[in-house]
């Protein structure tokens, strides 16, 4: 009998998307000069944690839901990153968000390693206090890997203030006092700031004023369409138009609206509060998903979800600027496309870094329990974006890298100064 070599299965986090994250780390780092040991070392999570969650639901019934938090690096300081509820959630999305997350605050030069974590789950078929049981029991299982020096979750994907609100009680009754800075993005009256809600939004909005000066575009001339109509992609949409720009699109799970002279964004809002969604909204052409992505424009903002822009329909973009409001909207394949046409993307750990820098804000009001005025927040998140910005736009230029490219290498050269000065340990 000939025996054969046990070969080794692929790694538990090793998905498409996670693939994704890996092969723009390994592009950037040809580009970024750093040790083979960095490299090694940021390749892979610091730490999965997978879980199983019983909840009682409301019938009195028992049900497990997979669950899980992955820690990508803690050279720079705890690590950060959101908890979503999606029934899609899995390791390797967790771990590829979680590299994202670690660019992201390293190159907005927050003391803060990346994160992410989530429970697969569909919210829309549970009810209040299902959700609330699930948070509730996700955090129990989270306590001894959490905490303000090790771990601060935020909201995601179909979580919210409340959602933080529920985790933050959960920890702080099993430590015995109230711990606000557990979590980020949590109401005002337990310890949140104000701005935070916007802030994801509003920072994409930044960054694209940013852009168009240094394209020598107006504004106020452009066509937009913003792929999304949540938090961040209503709240930059809103945005956009107080600026000045024409929303000529929008879109949530039930499909696009379109208007050929623009949008009435703070109508569409006012319908969403009321019915929930789009979709029975009048006076407007509906679209596909698909058909939306392809609309002539100047600008698309992706502020959905993960992989919507691929090799499949990339040359079918008619827009002049594609911008990430999401985390991980484009392909590396649709990447390479784009940037064969000369459009160019504002990357995501870039352009939706607003989120993590005011839930940067909130966490040292929390630890210093002396709160900022908006006003105050939103200067700081438009020097902190517009500072980054500048140092990535250089560097593309000095370099001749796509932004994206430019901006990976700013990052991983910050995590990487840290790890070399730490070194390995033992």
């Amino acid at each position: 009998m000939v025996e054969v070599a046990h070969a080794p299965a692929a790694l538990e986090w090793d998905t498409p998307l996670y693939r994704q994250a890996r092969t723009q780390l390994e592009e950037a780092v040809v580009q970024a000069d750093i040790p083979d040991f960095v490299v090694e070392r940021l390749r892979y999570p610091e730490r999965a944690v997978m879980m199983t969650l019983p909840v009682r639901m409301d019938d009195g019934t028992v049900r497990s839901f997979p669950a899980y938090r992955v820690q990508h690096s803690s050279i720079l300081g705890p690590t950060k990153g959101g908890v979503r509820y999606d029934a899609g959630v899995n390791l390797g999305e967790c771990a590829a968000l979680a590299m994202w997350m670690t660019w992201k605050c390293a190159l907005l030069r927050l003391p803060y390693g990346g994160a992410k974590g989530g429970v697969r789950c569909n919210p829309r078929e549970l009810s209040q206090a299902e959700v609330a049981r699930i948070t509730r029991r996700f955090t129990a299982e989270l306590t001894p890997f959490i905490g303000p020096q090790e771990d601060i979750p935020a909201p995601d994907m179909a979580t919210n203030e409340q959602t933080m609100a529920w985790m933050m009680d959960t920890y702080s009754m099993q430590k015995g006092y109230a711990v606000p800075e557990i979590v980020t993005g949590k109401p005002i009256s337990v310890g949140g700031s104000v701005f935070r809600h916007e802030a994801t939004g509003a920072g994409v909005v930044m960054v694209v004023q940013r852009a168009c000066e240094r394209l020598g575009w107006n504004l106020a001339e452009l066509r937009c369409v913003v792929q999304g109509f949540g938090n961040v992609g209503g709240i930059a949409a809103t945005e956009l138009v107080e600026k000045g720009a024409t929303v000529v699109a929008v879109s949530d799970m039930t499909g696009g609206v379109f208007a050929e002279d623009g949008l009435d964004i703070p109508t569409l809002h006012e319908h969403v509060r009321e019915h929930g969604t789009l979709e029975s909204i009048t006076g407007v052409t509906r679209l596909s998903n698909a058909e939306l992505l392809e609309l002539p424009c100047d600008m698309l903002v992706l502020a959905a979800r993960e992989d919507q822009v691929t090799a499949a329909n990339a040359d079918k973009l008619h827009c002049r600027i594609v911008v990430e409001g999401a985390n991980g909207p484009t392909s590396v394949e649709a990447d390479r496309i784009l940037a064969g046409r000369g459009v160019p993307i504002l990357p995501d750990v870039l352009t939706n870094a607003g989120g993590v820098t005011v839930s940067y804000f909130e966490w040292v009001q929390d630890l210093g329990r002396l709160f900022w005025d908006r006003e105050e927040i939103r200067a700081r998140l438009a020097d902190k974006l517009g500072e980054a910005f500048d140092r990535v736009w250089s560097l593309a230029e000095e370099r001749r890298l796509t932004l994206r490219d430019a901006a990976l290498v700013a990052g991983i050269r910050e995590v990487s100064a840290a790890l070399e000065a730490r070194g390995l340990y033992p």
